[in-house]
Order: C-alpha cells, then sequence, then structure tokens
C-alpha cells in the first residue's frame, strides 16, 4: 500500500477530480467524483465549519459516540473503471473493513486525520505522471484537465457556482435550485464565521 495525500481537487470539464500522490514517486491517482463529496473534501481543507454537521461530519460524530476510531482508508481495487474503497476501523482492539466509495472514505478520513493509502496494483493501473503543463491546461487544451484554476484548495462556493452554470446550461433546474441554496448556505455560514 502507498501512503497518498491530496495533491489537488479541481473542476473539470467532466465534474470534479482529487489527485492522490505517494511520498515515493511522480505518479499521481485522479478519481472523478461527485459534486457534494467535492463540497465535503474541500470544506475540510479549507477548515470551513458548517453550523450543523453535514453527512460526513455525522458519520464521524457518530463513530467517535460508539468508541470507534477510523484507522485509514485503503483505496484497494479498480473494477471496469470503478475505484473500490474500504474504511478501516477500530474497536476494542478488534479492526474492521467497511466497503466505501473513494470519495466518502477520504472525506471521513480527512475528518477524523486518519491516513489514506491506495494498493500497489490501483497506482500501477491507473497511476500516471502529470506534467506541469497538463495541470495547467484550461478547457481549450487537447489534454483537459482543469476547467477551473487547478490549485490544493478548491474554494467550495466557486466549484459550486460552477456546475450551478453547468446546471442552467442543461436545462437541469432541478439540480440548479438545489446548488443555488447549498451557494447560499455556504455563504451565509462563512460570513457568519
Amino acid at each position: 500500500m502507498i501512503n497518498v495525500k491530496i495533491e489537488q481537487l479541481f473542476f473539470s470539464n467532466m465534474g470534479f477530480v482529487v489527485l492522490l500522490k505517494g511520498a515515493a514517486d511522480d505518479r499521481m491517482l485522479p478519481i472523478f467524483i461527485g459534486a457534494a463529496e467535492a463540497q465535503a473534501i474541500a470544506l475540510q481543507i479549507n477548515n470551513i465549519k458548517m453550523s450543523r454537521p453535514l453527512t460526513h461530519d455525522l458519520f464521524k460524530n457518530t463513530l467517535d459516540f460508539l468508541e470507534c476510531r477510523v484507522k485509514k482508508v485503503e483505496i484497494c481495487d479498480l473494477k471496469e473503471g470503478t475505484f473500490y474503497a474500504k474504511l478501516i476501523l477500530e474497536k476494542d482492539g478488534m479492526e474492521m473493513g467497511i466497503d466505501a466509495r473513494p470519495s466518502d472514505a477520504i472525506a471521513v478520513a480527512l475528518r477524523a486525520s486518519a491516513p489514506v493509502f491506495v494498493a500497489e496494483s490501483v497506482m500501477d493501473l491507473a497511476g500516471r505522471v502529470f506534467t506541469e503543463e497538463e495541470l495547467k491546461m484550461t478547457a481549450s487544451g487537447k489534454k483537459e484537465v482543469g476547467h477551473a484554476k487547478v490549485n490544493k484548495h478548491v474554494n467550495p462556493v466557486d466549484a459550486l457556482k460552477g456546475e450551478l452554470e453547468k446546471a442552467v446550461q442543461e436545462e437541469r433546474y432541478e439540480d440548479a435550485a438545489r446548488i443555488r441554496d447549498q451557494i447560499k448556505n455556504l455563504e451565509h455560514t462563512h460570513s457568519a464565521n
């Protein structure tokens, strides 16, 4: 297993991407994730506290109440283009693994200050070395990596505004209304802090 850190989180034309990188080599593992999970990861990275717990906070709080510790996260498999992960939990000296989506597992790991690992076989299959040029490409580039500015700490409001614009263009008005409400909630919470 390779111990990895979040190298970057960004919005591309295909959705949100989290890049995981180990310390030992230059390969990065790109994983496409949903908007809600990207928001949960970005909020934690940027240390933005919500007035009420979101799903990943609730899960972490429940584990704490049950005196169950998140020991680590393992991104353990890749099948037909889908990544698989496990939350490795410890309670009373006993370890147990729970299946999870990598995005949810990463969001929980951040809240629990738990390490994230990627199986060597997964990194061998899907990991790659990105050049600086690739990381800076915009929507006009042939090897598009990022639609928005690529950086380690995505501003969740800016990312959601991109999703809102896309939803309106695609005439997904229910999604647009939900995203608009998330933006208002974030802006209100951020201004209150």
